[in-house]
């Protein structure tokens, strides 16, 4: 939500149907390594997830699929989709990346304390987890979202 990585025509509110964000993913690039992963968020399957969606001109989809598919599969950590969203009162297909249970990056539902770890240890070639939970909380501060959960571990991971 706080850096897209690609040229967008219009950013708007959105709530996906079906999914849940969740600090579900450990990361051995971004924000952690093989040896000290981070942990990072996915979409699993259940209840709804408010965030942001970005309209992406039709002649720049294709350029820009290949940069999403470039930066988020680089482990196949992710499964890309198609998926219904609530924007400005309308239903749209979005797309967006589910966490992959079959993958070893997977961490599934880890309590909050073990999480706070990663998140505190997490230091990859894109910063510190601290620093990447941080970034998400504001991004979603900004659209009048809490989560409770993520400011949890936040402060754990700060203590």
């Amino acid at each position: 939500m706080w850096n897209p990585g690609f040229d967008y025509a219009d950013a708007r509110p959105a709530q996906v149907f079906g999914y849940h964000r969740a600090l579900c993913v450990y990361s051995f690039l971004y924000r952690g390594t093989h040896e000290s992963p981070g942990i990072v968020a996915g979409l699993l399957p259940g209840g709804s997830c408010r965030g942001m969606a970005f309209k992406v001109p039709a002649n720049q989809w294709a350029k820009t699929e290949q940069y999403l598919l470039d930066r988020e599969m680089v482990y196949g950590v992710y499964i890309p989709r198609w998926m219904t969203a609530a924007i400005g009162g309308r239903k749209i297909d979005v797309y967006g990346f589910c966490a992959n249970p079959n993958n070893e990056q997977y961490a599934g539902d880890l309590p909050v304390d073990q999480l706070a770890g990663l998140v505190r240890n997490g230091q990859g070639v894109s910063g510190s987890g601290t620093e990447y939970l941080e970034n998400m909380l504001a991004g979603l501060a900004e659209l009048g979202i809490r989560d409770q959960k993520l400011e949890k571990v936040l402060n754990l991971a700060r203590a």
